[in-house]
């Protein structure tokens, strides 16, 4: 089975490359599978490089390089007095994928629009649970209580109404679970019996129309020729799946490849001096973390989680790890970020002080999980690395652990369940620059049993990022913010790590890359020489 799939995906490959001399072909060594390739179900970065970057479109966009937000789908939009309304107006003529699975018979309309959104909040909708019925972003932010109704002025114009305001509102809308899908696609799977496939074989607006895809090998792209920003330099996009670092290097350095994500930290000062490689880097809008579950005991207490929390010698994992590309980790946000809270004081390194917290907390003998992801992320380069040590610091204060991982679509649903057992070692980049994207998503009651793996509900921190979202100012909102960190803090249903540096190398034939704030790899806009 396996010589079978390794034979089948080269093939696919080949079939990629051996285009080139008449087409220009792109190869991205991805580090992981996607999930799917609707990505409203799902939270990871690697489900949305392959999905709703190459494939779909929002209303608004962000622009490439920055988290501004630019029109999209809709060409302009307009928001009332009262902040309850935002109207969009679509831009006419924009076509959907031709493919050899689906031929649209008309241009995107409203009725696109509001199929995207209403499947995720309209519980009677037989599309509400065809991918599992978990819709992380859009619960997780609150939207079914937010969303009062989105109506169809005429075909070319969508009225949002809201229950309240939302200040992120239309940077929310920039976001990968906001892309809007085919109506009529849609409508042709159900009446077939073949709902699965919006998932499996996508079809949108995007830069790129999906092509094909061998399960954990490789995923074929074409340039959409009727894109409304017009036809991409790039004529076929290959993402060959490569989940060892150590492969994705040897590829680059072969040609097999043209752009790789998150090198091993070890080999980055090899490849910044390598001629023929061009490296870009910037700080990631990003953290990593350890989030227990705070509703199984004894997670549930605090002065566990702060004990556990003082027994991480977090500078060591700093250095083991992340070696020069990461800092240590104090607040859920990164420093770069408005409203971060500097004043706000990191656990202690304290494994003596954590051994009399354990015990005032009446715990000894404490055996627990630590999961570790299978994959590199930006603000995780070795996970297994990272959950060693962790295992080896909380045996200094008596708690055993076991650590345990599962393949990356497995490890994210899993790591959801409310009874899960342990601690898991996660993170997150942000979808659009904004505070609540952190705070709200990460923590806040809403989601809890999906993006929010502590399961961690607080009072008085959910009125304080719940009252944020609806003021308009940001000075008031940082406030807010500043303080639900400092009640974070207090609480511990994370052990932050680290926030780190992002580095891309890829090879010097690329032109015109950006590197992403978000932490998204984007090829619209991408040339490559011969």
């Amino acid at each position: 089975m396996k010589s079978t799939t390794r034979l089948l995906a080269a093939t696919i490959l080949a079939a990629g490359l051996s285009t080139a001399a008449n087409a220009k072909t792109l190869v991205y060594c991805s580090e992981g599978s996607p999930e799917g390739f609707d990505p409203a179900p799902y939270t990871a970065g690697t489900t949305f490089d392959a999905s709703s970057k190459p494939v779909y479109n929002r209303l608004v966009e962000f622009e490439r390089g920055t988290t501004n937000v630019i029109p999209g789908l809709a060409e302009s939009w307009e928001v009332s007095a009262d902040g309850l309304e935002y109207t969009f107006k679509l831009r006419p003529g924009v076509k959907f994928h031709t493919t050899d699975f689906f031929t649209p018979t008309r241009d995107l309309n409203a009725d696109d629009v509001i199929f995207s959104f209403m499947r995720q909040m309209d519980q009677s909708s037989p599309w509400y649970s065809y991918a599992g019925g978990t819709w992380e972003y859009f619960s997780g932010m609150s939207m079914p209580d937010l969303i009062k109704s989105i109506d169809k002025v005429d075909d070319l114009t969508v009225k949002f109404v809201l229950n309240r305001p939302e200040a992120p509102m239309i940077a929310n809308l920039a976001m990968d679970f906001a892309s809007i899908m085919s109506k009529e696609y849609a409508d042709k799977l159900e009446a077939e019996g073949r709902m699965a496939d919006l998932n499996q074989v996508p079809v949108g607006t995007g830069p790129f129309k999906f092509v094909a895809y061998q399960k954990d090998a490789v995923i074929r792209f074409q340039a959409h020729a009727d894109f409304f920003e017009g036809k991409q330099a790039i004529d076929d996009l290959v993402f060959a799946i490569t989940p060892d670092a150590a492969v994705r290097l040897q590829k680059l350095k072969a040609g097999e490849c043209h752009v790789v994500p998150y090198p091993n930290p070890a080999d980055i000062e090899a490849l910044k001096s390598d001629d023929s490689v061009q490296m870009m880097e910037q700080a990631g809008l990003n953290v990593g973390y350890l989030g227990y579950n705070t509703l199984m005991k004894p997670f549930d207490d605090a002065r566990v989680r702060k004990a556990l929390n003082m027994a991480i010698n977090k500078q060591a994992i700093i250095d083991a790890v992340y070696q020069g590309s990461g800092q240590a980790a104090k607040n859920p946000i990164p420093p770069t970020m408005w409203s971060y809270n500097d004043a706000v004081q990191d656990d202690a390194y304290d494994p003596e002080a954590a051994k009399k917290l354990l015990e005032e907390a009446g715990v000894s003998g404490l055996k627990m999980k630590i999961w570790a992801m299978p994959v590199q992320r930006p603000y995780m380069p070795n996970a297994r690395r990272t959950a060693e040590l962790l295992q080896s610091d909380f045996a200094k204060v008596g708690v055993e652990t076991e650590i345990v991982s599962y393949e990356w679509g497995e490890y994210l649903k899993r790591s959801q369940d409310k009874e899960r057992d342990g601690a898991v070692i996660l993170g997150w980049t942000g979808d659009n620059g904004d505070p609540d994207n952190f705070l709200a998503v990460l923590l806040g009651c809403d989601a809890v049993g999906g993006s929010n793996r502590a399961n961690w509900c607080n009072e008085d921190f959910n009125k304080l990022i719940m009252e944020a979202k609806t003021v308009a100012d940001q000075e008031k909102r940082a406030e807010l913010y500043e303080q639900a960190q400092v009640i974070f803090k207090e609480q511990a249903p994370w052990a932050t790590i680290a926030h780190s540096t992002v580095f891309m190398p890829m090879a010097k034939s690329v032109q015109n890359y950006k590197m992403d704030p978000l932490g998204s790899h984007r090829f619209d806009g991408v040339d490559i020489t011969e």
